[in-house]
C-alpha cells in the first residue's frame, strides 16, 4: 500500500452559526489507536446532528474529534493495535462519533460493516447513521412487530426514508407525515400506506381513521414540541413513542392522564454518545436482520444530492431548507 500523506483536507467549524462557518482546512493525518482503523473516505453522509453541532448546540462526546460527520464509506488503509488483519484494504461503511467530513477518518473497527452486495461507496455511506438509528429506536426501543401500525414524522428525510422502507420490509403498516404533495407522494413510493400532508390535514384524525379509531402502535418523532400531546391522541392503547429529535422544541407542557389511561410508553435515545459496546451490539443486529435485505436489494438508501467536500456549507444550506427527499452526501 502506498505511503500515506502527512496531512489531509477536512472541514472544520470555524465559528458556530450559519453554514458559512464550515471551512476547508488542512490537519495532520490521524493515527488509529487500539481497536481503530484509518479509512480513506470515498463518501460521507450529512445528517441533522451535524447541523446542530455547527450551530453550537451539540458538542462532540469526550475524546471525539471536532470535525463533523457521523458516517462514511471507503477503504481501510491502516490498522490500530488489536484489529483483525482481514480489515486491511477492506471496503467498509462505518458509524463515527465525528470526523467524516475529511479525506481520511478514524473509525472503531467494531462499527465497520462491509458494503452490501452491489452497493457503491456513495450508497454504502448513506447507511450507518440512519440505519443504526432506525433499527435501535423503532425495532429495539419501540419494539415494532409485524402487523402493527407505525407513524414516522418527517417521512422524506434520511431517517424518514429509511424508517418507511425498513418498517414496511418488516411487515408493519406504515404512515408518514410530510410537508408537500411531492413529499407525500415520495413517502408512498417508498412504501408508506398513506402519506399525510401535515400542512393540509390533521394527522391525528387521518391515522385514527386508517386504524379503525384505535391509533398507531409506534410513533418515531423528530419534531417534539406541541406534537407530543397530539401524538398521544394518535396512539393506540399500549402504544410506544420514541423521540430522537425535537425540531419544534425540547420542552412542552404535557398531560399525563391520557398517557396513563392508554398505558403508553415514552422513550428516546441519542446514538452518538452511546458506548462503543452498545453500538457494536446494534451493528450485530443490523448484520443479522437488515444486511440480508440490503444485499437482496429490498432496501436501498435514497441519495438526493451529492456535494464536493469543500462545499459542505452548500450541503448544510440544502438540509436546512428541508427541500431534500432522502440523503445529502459529500464526496472528497
Amino acid at each position: 500500500m502506498p505511503a500515506l500523506p502527512s496531512t489531509m483536507t477536512c472541514i472544520e467549524i470555524k465559528e458556530f452559526g450559519g453554514p458559512e462557518g464550515l471551512v476547508p482546512t488542512q490537519r495532520p493525518m490521524p493515527e488509529p489507536g487500539p481497536g481503530e482503523v484509518l479509512i480513506k473516505v470515498a463518501a460521507a453522509g450529512v445528517n441533522r446532528p451535524d447541523v446542530v453541532q455547527r450551530q453550537g448546540n451539540y458538542a462532540p462526546p469526550p475524546g471525539a474529534t471536532d470535525i463533523p460527520g457521523l458516517e462514511v464509506a471507503g477503504t481501510v488503509v491502516k490498522l490500530g493495535e488489536g484489529v483483525d488483519p482481514a480489515l486491511d484494504g477492506a471496503e467498509v461503511c462505518a458509524l463515527l462519533s465525528g470526523g467524516g467530513y475529511a479525506d481520511y477518518c478514524l473509525a472503531k473497527a467494531a462499527l465497520c460493516l462491509p458494503f452490501p452486495k452491489g452497493f457503491d461507496a456513495l450508497h454504502a455511506a448513506a447507511i450507518p447513521e440512519t440505519f443504526f438509528t432506525v433499527w435501535h429506536n423503532v425495532f429495539e426501543r419501540g419494539a415494532l412487530q409485524p402487523g402493527e401500525t407505525f407513524l414516522i414524522h418527517g417521512g422524506t428525510g434520511g431517517i424518514g426514508s429509511t424508517a418507511i422502507q425498513l418498517a414496511k420490509a418488516m411487515g408493519a403498516r406504515v404512515f408518514a407525515t410530510a410537508g408537500s404533495a411531492e413529499k407525500v407522494k415520495a413517502c408512498e413510493e417508498l412504501g408508506a400506506e398513506r402519506g399525510i400532508n401535515y400542512r393540509e390535514e390533521d394527522y391525528v384524525e387521518v391515522v385514527r381513521g386508517l386504524t379503525g379509531g384505535k391509533g398507531v402502535n409506534v410513533i418515531l418523532d423528530v419534531v417534539g414540541g406541541d406534537y407530543l400531546n397530539r401524538d398521544v391522541k394518535a396512539m393506540a392503547p399500549s402504544g410506544r413513542h420514541v423521540s430522537i429529535a425535537f425540531q419544534k422544541g425540547a420542552k412542552v407542557e404535557f398531560n399525563f392522564m391520557p398517557m396513563m389511561l392508554k398505558r403508553l410508553t415514552f422513550t428516546g435515545s441519542v446514538l452518538r454518545s452511546q458506548p462503543t459496546e452498545e453500538k457494536a451490539r446494534i451493528a450485530a443486529g443490523l448484520t443479522e436482520k437488515v444486511w440480508p435485505l440490503l444485499d437482496a436489494g429490498t432496501l436501498k438508501p435514497v441519495v438526493y444530492k451529492t456535494f464536493p467536500l469543500a462545499d459542505a456549507a452548500g450541503a448544510h444550506t440544502l438540509m436546512e431548507s428541508s427541500q431534500h427527499i432522502g440523503k445529502i452526501m459529500l464526496v472528497p
